[in-house]
């Protein structure tokens, strides 16, 4: 299976556009952001967990790294609430479920080898930083070679200067709207930029952004 598969195309999903699709698990959904391969992929995803839901024990083969969007997702090392960053690395294993339901961003099998650390984020506790510009402050997520993972928030009227990504740009609106020359991207909202890509982006009203840049050359294919 191939969805948004070349990565030196520029892609865009939007929320009103989200085709949920049955897992093999009941109670289990996905939308399907990017894919390269079959059940097992190298994988960007909105997950969505009915109440007392769960998926089989499994082992990330590439990696895992979820933003809990709503509710909350437990596994074998605890309870996650919506804010929660998390990032399994290639080998580990989990049971994922949710008792009340809950929805996820999730990238699968997208770990360098040598990225190996385990942890996670609450990032409605964690401290911001002033970004590079009036407006805009930041929340780094995650640094891993020229990886780079982080929240963005905006202030209403904020902009970014112009500039561009050399390895690409991935970003999931959480909140608010975000503009830049090529489009407008509401809550929920999914664009990857490629490789060479370039924009001055900026937010009327104001946005939350999950933002990651530099994973995208060469990207990592579906083992």
């Amino acid at each position: 299976m191939r969805i948004n598969a070349d990565f030196n195309a520029r892609a865009v999903v939007d929320a009103d556009a989200y085709e949920w699709i049955a897992s093999p698990l009941p109670g289990v959904e996905r939308v399907m952001l990017d894919r390269v391969g079959g059940e097992v992929a190298r994988a960007t995803s909105i997950v969505r967990y009915a109440p007392a839901s769960r998926f089989d024990a499994h082992r990330h083969g590439g990696g895992e790294e979820f933003l809990v969007l709503d509710g909350v997702f437990s596994d074998d090392g605890g309870d996650y609430p919506a804010g929660s960053y998390v990032r399994n690395p290639i080998g580990t294993r989990h049971t994922p479920s949710s008792a009340a339901g809950c929805t996820i961003f999730v990238k699968l099998r997208q770990f360098a080898p040598d990225d190996t650390r385990q942890f996670a984020v609450n990032t409605r506790a964690a401290a911001w930083q002033a970004g590079p510009v009036e407006g805009v402050s930041m929340l780094p997520l995650h640094a891993h070679g020229r990886e780079r993972v982080r929240l963005a928030r905006y202030a209403a009227g904020a902009r970014y200067p112009h500039h561009d990504h050399p390895d690409g740009e991935e970003i999931l609106v959480l909140e608010g709207t975000l503009q830049d020359e090529h489009g407008t991207y509401g809550p929920g909202s999914w664009h990857r930029s490629p490789p060479g890509s370039d924009h001055a982006p900026w937010s009327e009203a104001g946005c939350l952004l999950y933002v990651k840049s530099g994973h995208l050359k060469p990207p990592i294919g579906a083992d």
